[in-house]
């Protein structure tokens, strides 16, 4: 099947890879020129994914609408933040029955929208697929077994792409809660902020668990609040990614905590990095979310006043510890 991924960072050119690996023939946009040769010529990402070898059926270029225009699925992996432009850049040019699969995860900042949401405006008229759970970039693009959901309100999109990803080492489980997979996929990068900075604090592994159990809590909360199926949150898209990017030594978001967490300040822990912690856009837009829906997410307002209100880690942690007295279910 031909393919398309729109995005050459990390997750992009992993998600090329596997489709490749399984045979399919992949053109990868990119937006910066190094990244096209280097993986032309070197059959590397030298500066997103050094060390792995790019599949000779995966083929970078920067004309966008070459890329979508002869391609049955087109999987969008750009940062949440550009994804509306980057996606409707080329919008004309993906075939009518092509299948749209969003590898991004967020909440769109102006709109308060989620991922396929956005897709599905700035691309309209086609079946739009989900794709989240526990993922990093490198460990998938190096062939380590993974699983993930593949979430949409058509059953028949979310099966194609299912088979068209799957194999041995990638294995792809349907879903029909697209709201519930997308929030899990975007509210845990705030949570990973917040267990990084408890991390950077030295405040243990209770803590840890502590912020990990109430940020569930908390994620499942909005999304019950926007139509989400509240089990979707103990599933691979809800707690699987939680763990992963709150624990794992790979995870942008829990290293940007961090730094945050042993005093640097949010510009000094962002300063020269290629990569985008999308944590950090994501407790705007979360906040934002929980405000107007009446949701209340207390380690959500915590990152965001240690973050944006120079609040200091420690007396964030401390307010949250001091939080009235009540029981554990809501």
């Amino acid at each position: 099947m031909r393919c398309a991924v729109v995005g050459g960072g990390a997750w992009g050119t992993a998600l090329a890879n596997v489709l490749a690996t399984n045979g399919h023939p992949v053109s990868l946009w990119a937006r910066e020129p190094d990244v096209v040769t280097s993986i032309n010529e070197t059959r590397e990402n030298v500066r997103f994914l050094g060390g792995v070898g790019i599949h000779d059926l995966v083929t970078a270029t920067r004309d966008m609408r070459a890329a979508v225009r002869d391609a049955e699925i087109v999987t969008y992996a750009a940062p949440s933040h550009a994804l509306r432009e980057v996606a409707g850049n080329a919008a004309s040019s993906v075939q009518s029955d092509g299948i749209l699969v969003v590898a991004s995860k967020g909440i769109e900042r102006e709109s308060l929208a989620i991922m396929s949401d956005v897709i599905d405006q700035a691309v309209p008229g086609h079946a739009v697929v989900a794709l989240s759970g526990p993922t990093f970039a490198m460990e998938v693009a190096r062939g380590q077994p993974t699983a993930v959901v593949a979430a949409s309100t058509s059953a028949d999109a979310a099966t194609r792409v299912q088979r068209v990803l799957s194999s041995d080492a990638f294995r792809v489980y349907t879903h029909d809660d697209v709201v519930g997979v997308e929030l899990g996929g975007a509210l845990k990068n705030v949570m990973a902020v917040a267990t990084g900075i408890a991390d950077g604090l030295g405040l243990g592994f209770n803590s840890r668990a502590a912020l990990i159990t109430r940020g569930l809590a908390e994620m499942t909360r909005l999304g019950v609040a926007l139509g989400a199926n509240p089990a979707t949150f103990a599933g691979l898209a809800g707690l699987g990614d939680l763990v992963l990017t709150c624990t794992g030594a790979l995870s942008r978001n829990r290293s940007l905590g961090i730094e945050i967490g042993q005093g640097r300040t949010l510009e000094e822990a962002l300063a020269g990095k290629d990569t985008v912690a999308e944590g950090v856009l994501n407790t705007v837009s979360a906040r934002a979310l929980a405000e107007r829906e009446g949701v209340n997410m207390p380690i959500v307002w915590a990152v965001h006043r240690v973050l944006f209100e120079a609040q200091p880690p420690r007396l964030a942690i401390a307010e949250l510890m001091r939080r009235e007295l009540r029981a554990e279910q809501d």
